[in-house]
């Protein structure tokens, strides 16, 4: 067991936890968030062929006034690069609007995306937005929906690759 940095509680030191650890550090003592930016395991509740699904994005970052998401992050124990599609489907389909930026991260390197083109941004802990930058981007971010017409087949491939996840506690 460990103790989360954000949010004190006892959690499981199975997975990625560790990651996410080091994570919540950097975002926190580097970048310049603060614990009420940061979602810990973020509810994400959706129907997916009539039946309901229930997951968790392992950090949620807001920005703005009034705070907004803004990064959609999960943190992973190894491969980055088979994790991105994971949390870009995760960010389109998280709200009503999609999350602009998708970050998969093992703690000590990352890789950003943008969620509406699901291409590569940066690679690299450094190229994760700080609080300060995060503040202006989303301020400058018309709030996109997801396409309608795709919506069903993105909430599927979510599910499928969350369904692959081991070491995880379900919602």
């Amino acid at each position: 067991m460990l103790k989360d940095y954000l949010t004190g509680r006892e959690m499981a030191d199975v997975g990625a936890e560790a990651n996410r650890q080091a994570l919540e550090r950097f975002l926190v003592e580097t970048k310049g968030y603060t614990s009420g930016d940061v979602i810990v395991d973020a509810p994400l509740e959706i129907e997916v062929a009539g039946e309901p699904y229930r997951s968790r994005i392992d950090l949620l970052v807001m920005a703005g006034q009034p705070p907004r998401a803004f990064m959609a992050i999960k943190c992973a124990a190894g491969s980055l690069g088979s994790r991105e599609r994971e949390i870009v489907s995760a960010a389109r389909i998280y709200d009503q609007y999609q999350v602009p930026l998708a970050v998969v991260s093992d703690g000590r390197n990352a890789i950003v995306l943008d969620t509406v083109s699901g291409r590569k941004i940066a690679e690299g802990l450094e190229a994760i937005p700080d609080r300060q930058t995060a503040m202006a981007q989303i301020a400058q971010t018309v709030p996109r929906a997801y396409p309608r017409e795709r919506l069903e087949r993105e909430k599927l491939v979510f599910r499928s690759y969350d369904q692959l996840n081991v070491n995880v506690i379900r919602p």
